[in-house]
């Protein structure tokens, strides 16, 4: 076991929880915006499509039903504006973040090689890292990084935590100096629909790209969009030279999505009117929160796109969420996210209207 925990960081989550029981204390009950975990129901034709998939005796493949890429490479085309992506392009997973701990290891990455990420990031880069024995660093821009050595580039737009996004043109630079020096990037687009004061870009894009795939991978998660975290959904798009050997891995390690699940996500990827729904809902709250915050006295950065808004008050993060606490509302740390996120807090917006509606009236 030591030698797990010294491959590991500790788990950040179990530092909040004396906070999380303070806010628990209070007369109406916590208002829990620390976590991106959706709270509203699952649209009706997706639970029709996993239910009617529900006798699903044989084992599903790795790569998915032609059914499901076919959706895949669909939504590719008509959101992301993605050009001839064909099933050789996109490759089923089980939720992103498997997909983001485990990438590096099952890339061949390890010891000398190293892999880098934002400053302010999700600390499940950095995991992943560790896990394959990898080294890793942090960048505010990846073309400043010495490219010796750097196997995987992991870019986050929109960003968790700070929702900051980044524009084409800068895209196309960081893609172009990372094909120059033979460097893989993966981009975490995972919040790619919930842009609010930006229209996020994908690296697939051909205004990004040149119309070339070539040492690029995005990946894509249904968790947000579609409130489709309980059925771990998600895939991974781009360079087939680079997805190839990574279906051969995941074929030897089982690493398959539920039959029932891969039917959900074609009717999810299918539809368009539940994500306009679920946006609308979020953009409610993000205006109630954003306005009740910015009364209280914080400052908001970026914040233009996903289900943050990076906020401070100009002083330490944790004398942040206990102030907060105490009011009954629990919001993440931003220390969480790296150590230049040590004077803000995570403020989710993925609680019901009803809560939010509290949270907004507390402060």
């Amino acid at each position: 076991m030591s030698a797990v925990s010294d491959r590991l960081p500790t788990f950040p989550w179990d530092k909040l929880e004396p906070y999380k029981k303070t806010a628990a204390a209070h007369p109406d009950g916590i208002v829990d915006l620390s976590v991106g975990t959706p709270v509203d129901p699952v649209p009706e034709l997706v639970q029709k499509a996993l239910v009617d998939a529900a006798d699903s005796p044989g084992y599903p493949t790795v790569w998915g039903t032609p059914a499901l890429r076919d959706a895949i490479c669909g939504w590719l085309e008509r959101r992301l504006g993605a050009r001839e992506v064909t099933h050789r392009h996109v490759l089923p997973v089980v939720g992103s973040k498997e997909l983001v701990a485990w990438l590096p290891t099952q890339l061949g990455l390890g010891p000398g090689d190293r892999v880098a990420y934002p400053r302010l990031a999700y600390p499940t880069y950095e995991v992943g890292a560790r896990l394959a024995r990898a080294e890793y660093e942090t960048y505010d821009d990846p073309r400043d990084l010495d490219p010796a050595g750097l196997k995987l580039l992991w870019l986050n737009s929109p960003s968790n935590p700070t929702g900051k996004v980044l524009r084409a043109q800068e895209l196309a630079g960081i893609v172009a100096w990372a094909r120059a020096h033979g460097v893989l990037v993966v981009s975490d687009e995972c919040y790619l629909e919930l842009g609010w004061e930006a229209d996020p870009v994908s690296v697939l894009h051909p205004d990004v790209n040149g119309g070339s795939h070539e040492g690029i991978v995005a990946v894509h998660s249904l968790s947000k969009r579609s409130n489709l975290a309980g059925y771990r959904a998600a895939f991974v798009a781009g360079d087939p030279a680079v997805l190839g050997p990574l279906l051969e891995i995941r074929k030897h390690g089982g690493m398959m999505t539920s039959a029932p699940t891969q039917a959900a996500v074609v009717a999810a990827l299918g539809d368009d009117a539940h994500v306009h729904e679920q946006r609308a809902r979020y953009a409610a709250r993000r205006e109630a929160l954003r306005s009740a915050l910015l009364s209280h006295g914080f400052r908001i950065e970026h914040s233009e796109a996903s289900l943050y808004l990076w906020a401070t008050r100009d002083e330490p993060c944790w004398t942040t969420v206990a102030h907060l606490a105490d009011l009954g509302i629990l919001v993440a740390p931003g220390d969480f996210y790296g150590p230049a996120g040590g004077n803000f807090v995570r403020v989710a917006l993925t609680a019901t209207d009803e809560r939010v509606r509290a949270a907004v009236s507390r402060l």
